[in-house]
């Protein structure tokens, strides 16, 4: 899987994540598995337990697929934080096909489930192009600095040029956070001081990624979605001083939701897409919640791909999103 999970670079081709194993076959401990599985399987730990532990007790107390077997599975996944919405959906059509198959086995169902959640999640992910300057947004406190500090040591690590451009200045000691993660990921970064001009920061940013040739420019904004008006107004005035400034660059808006928060994430998210259009979703601390659903749910309610997961606290444990190794991690 590419860095943004959607493409391959040729430095950076991994086998994808194996899936549609029996799920009679007996699970290999953690420490078996590797690669992108193996970080999935460890880090939606808390997921797998609430979510497969009472799937697999409801599939061996269920000796007819009825209706009282779609209400526990529909139940099992709003518990999930899937959703009411996206649960009802899901399993309206998991109905439809056990219909339309003819299945009458219960772990049958429980694959065909599966195979429908990996099909709401295949969403189609624009390639990657250079430069390109990434706008990363979302509330304080979801990791979103921690998170392009890890975004930078990945395409550093891929072998691509990285700015960073602290256009947060509305937080105090965010750009100090921010530096602090550039010096781990060993790249330069741009900033002035607090109460500085958010649209002048991203404006030296700017001439720094053009002056050194770098291939991406990660802008880290303010996050003050209680203000709208302000926060539409300030992501306006970077925009255009990208355009008129960057105009050959490809740019891309990304927001960070901390998983943790489930439900409220999920609406973080249609407020910050009526300020600004989003190209895609980066979900920090999924190790930390029992309520992975929510990545569904974003999905199918935003129609946004989620394409990086944070999977713990150390700067290379931000995972390119896969849907299989999710969905089997989970199941």
């Amino acid at each position: 899987m590419g860095l943004f999970g959607f493409g391959k670079k040729k430095d950076e081709v991994q086998e994808p994540a194996k899936s549609g194993a029996p799920d009679a076959a007996p699970a290999a401990a953690p420490e078996e598995k590797s690669g992108v599985f193996g970080r999935f399987w460890k880090g939606l730990t808390k997921t797998r337990t609430h979510v497969s532990g009472q799937v697999d007790d409801l599939i061996e107390s269920t000796e007819k697929i009825d209706e009282d077997f779609y209400e526990s599975l529909i139940d099992i996944l709003i518990m999930s934080d899937m959703g009411v919405k996206t649960s009802e959906k899901v399993i309206a059509e998991l109905k439809h096909r056990v219909e339309a198959e003819r299945i009458t086995d219960a772990r049958q169902a429980r694959r065909t489930l599966k195979t429908i959640l990996k099909e709401i999640m295949a969403k189609p992910r624009e390639p990657l192009s250079w430069p390109m300057v990434m706008l990363v947004v979302g509330v304080n406190g979801v990791g979103k600095t921690t998170t392009i500090g890890k975004l930078a040591l990945r395409f550093k690590n891929a072998r691509h040029s990285v700015v960073l451009a602290a256009a947060d200045t509305f937080r105090a000691a965010a750009a100090d956070q921010l530096e602090i993660w550039a010096e781990r990921a060993g790249v330069p970064i741009v900033r002035h001081a607090e109460g500085a001009d958010p649209a002048a920061v991203v404006f030296d940013g700017v001439k720094k990624a053009q002056a050194t040739e770098a291939d991406l420019l990660i802008v880290d904004t303010a996050g003050r979605l209680h203000n709208k008006k302000n926060l539409m107004e300030e992501l306006r005035k970077i925009a255009k001083v990208i355009d008129r400034e960057y105009a050959g660059a490809n740019v891309r808006t990304f927001l960070v939701l901390d998983a943790t928060t489930g439900q409220n994430g999920l609406q973080q998210a249609r407020e910050f897409a009526e300020v600004t259009e989003l190209s895609g979703i980066i979900l920090t601390k999924l190790d930390g919640t029992a309520k992975g659903g929510i990545v569904v749910a974003i999905m199918e309610e935003l129609g946004l791909p989620v394409l990086y997961v944070g999977m713990g606290e150390g700067i290379d444990d931000l995972q390119a999103f896969d849907a299989d190794a999710f969905v089997e991690a989970i199941f």
